[in-house]
């Protein structure tokens, strides 16, 4: 198989197994729920660079998402807490 037909066929993957496991990233509700997906996700990404040599920008377009809101999170508890 083609790289390009390779890559393709990883993306299609991906998309579809986010698609049916996750939540996006702004409808998540705490934490926990937000560092669980974020693990997934690293999970999947190693997966991918092990066995394709290959990970779509989708994944890793996520994963800052999914970063972004946890830090947002961690920034306004921290903020209701302390100040």
């Amino acid at each position: 198989m083609t790289d390009k037909l390779n890559e393709k066929r990883v993306e299609r993957e991906l998309k579809l197994f986010i698609d049916r496991h996750f939540v996006s990233p702004n409808k998540c509700k705490d934490l926990k729920q937000i560092q669980f997906y974020i693990r997934e996700l690293s999970q999947k990404i190693e997966y991918l660079k092990e066995n394709f040599n290959y990970v779509p920008d989708l994944a890793y377009n996520l994963l800052t998402e999914y970063n972004r809101i946890q830090n947002k999170t961690i920034h306004f508890t921290f903020q209701r807490l302390y100040c």
